[in-house]
């Protein structure tokens, strides 16, 4: 019988075939049809939503990237790329819930942002986003939560107005970005948005 071998396996085989090594990872392993077909399944919230379907994080990315336009003016295609990635890590390891993320602590950070790190430089950007546009890209960040929140999952207003601050933008509570997608729609619309964004 072989014998199987005592180190511990550190990459991930995609569908595409490619694997990626998270420890080490490398541009030439980051395929975007991985990055949304990952995205596409990964749930917010642990899955905790109203709805047939799971509002996955390529949603998410996707009303993220919406509100730049808001938040940001004069925001380029390049700005919106960067927001429209910026949970891409997660289509490796998943989407873990703040509180769950404290608890962990810094090794996590570590790992998601050397990883971001490396999708940025597959699509060519910078592999650290400057100061002020990742504060813009927070900022998105925390109005999409906040409206997820009370629309998706199930807190009171006010319950989400401690967690995640006032929103500086109103979102339009009906916008389709708001509804949860099939995975298979979800990724499409992803893919789309993505091919606008780069080229």
């Amino acid at each position: 019988m072989a014998k199987r071998s005592t180190t511990a396996r550190a990459w991930q085989r995609m569908l595409s075939g490619r694997r990626l090594d998270l420890l080490d990872p490398s541009p030439l392993d980051i395929e975007i049809e991985d990055i949304a077909h990952g995205l596409s399944r990964v749930a917010r919230w642990n899955g905790q939503t109203f709805g047939e379907h799971a509002f996955s994080v390529a949603q998410h990315s996707l009303l993220v990237e919406a509100l730049m336009g808001d938040v940001m003016p004069g925001v380029t295609r390049s700005d919106r790329l960067t927001a429209l990635l910026h949970d891409a890590p997660e289509y490796v390891v998943g989407d873990m819930i703040s509180p769950f993320k404290a608890v962990i602590g810094g090794d996590y950070k570590a790992l998601e942002q050397r990883l971001l790190s490396t999708v940025h430089l597959r699509f060519g950007l910078a592999a650290e986003s400057d100061p002020f546009l990742h504060g813009k890209i927070k900022e998105a960040d925390g109005i999409a939560a906040y409206y997820e929140a009370v629309t998706l999952a199930g807190f009171a207003d006010d319950e989400a107005l401690k967690i995640f601050g006032r929103p500086t933008v109103t979102v339009n509570l009906a916008k389709p970005l708001l509804v949860p997608l099939a995975p298979d729609a979800a990724k499409a619309v992803f893919l789309k948005r993505f091919a606008d964004l780069f080229d």
